[in-house]
């Protein structure tokens, strides 16, 4: 554990002080439903990738290889349909507290909104971003791997690089349920990093929180897509499979993958009680039932 400067200590002590009322578990115990497998939900795809999903349930995810834009997962019958045309390429996706979808259109290099009806308003372009987050005050946060950054759209549109140089190869992010701590997986390491999110919505005291498992002889995680359960866990998406943190920082256990060895690359809970846990694995999609519910902002 790296020594921690004065600053992002009291963060540490802070954000372990907010999280005592929450689930401090240590066991798959707490949300793996006994018979409960993995089932596919979709399929025919090249690469899924962008799960997002809506206050009704359903669930939105992308082919970033050759898709043609956004695809819609119903809740309610299961089935699958092409919701908005004309977006290839995103790999990226959230709706924010404005109801528009937001997303890393990553084969343009750019962040772009997108209302419900396919309007879509360019935020950033120039960045060869990866995936984001919304927080409820509508400041956007989002990964770009190749240049080690985090960066942050402020809700008045201001462009700021949050962090630089230090997380490697960051990939997933997602934000608690208090949204005062956003965080990010190490595709090229083995850390998951958090992230004091100040008033403004700027970052501060930043540090590799928690700490992924490794494939045997390797030295990365592969950490990938992430989202936040509604007390609190964090799920990340690795080459072991999902590995679920406590808002302690404290490794629960890791979810194994729906194809022993294929991919997971992004998850999210959707369905009519966001009690479906969804994962985006290679040209398929795959949903298990927890015992749990997604955090839905």
């Amino acid at each position: 554990m790296p020594r921690l400067r004065p600053t992002t200590a009291l963060f540490a002590s802070a954000l372990l002080l907010s999280c005592s009322l929450a689930a401090q578990d240590t066991s798959l115990h707490e949300y793996l439903i006994d018979g409960e497998p993995w089932k596919e939900a979709a399929a025919g795809y090249a690469f899924t990738d962008g799960l997002c999903v809506d206050a009704a349930g359903n669930l939105f995810f992308t082919d970033v290889k050759s898709g043609k834009g956004i695809y819609k997962l119903d809740a309610a019958s299961g089935k699958v349909d092409l919701f908005l045309d004309n977006l290839p390429g995103i790999s990226g996706l959230q709706i924010g507290p404005d109801g528009r979808f937001y997303a890393c259109h990553n084969r343009e290099q750019r962040v772009i909104a997108i209302s419900m009806k396919g309007e879509v308003e360019v935020l950033l372009t120039g960045v060869k971003c990866n995936d984001l987050v919304v927080s409820k005050a509508g400041h956007v946060y989002f990964t770009e791997t190749p240049t080690l950054s985090v960066h942050l759209i402020t809700k008045d549109k201001k462009h700021l690089v949050a962090d630089a140089g230090r997380v490697q190869k960051p990939n997933g992010i997602t934000i608690s349920t208090d949204e005062r701590t956003l965080v990010v997986s190490e595709h090229g390491g083995k850390h998951v990093w958090a992230w004091r999110i100040e008033a403004d919505g700027s970052l501060s005291a930043g540090a590799p929180y928690m700490t992924m498992w490794l494939p045997v002889g390797k030295e990365t995680a592969s950490g990938d897509g992430a989202t936040t359960e509604s007390k609190g866990r964090y799920f990340v998406t690795t080459e072991l499979g999902i590995q679920v943190f406590d808002p302690t920082g404290r490794l629960s256990g890791i979810i194994a993958k729906p194809v022993a060895d294929g991919k997971v690359v992004s998850c999210e809970f959707a369905g009519k009680d966001h009690d479906l846990l969804y994962v985006a694995a290679g040209d398929k999609i795959f949903s298990r039932k927890l015992k749990v519910t997604g955090y839905f902002r």
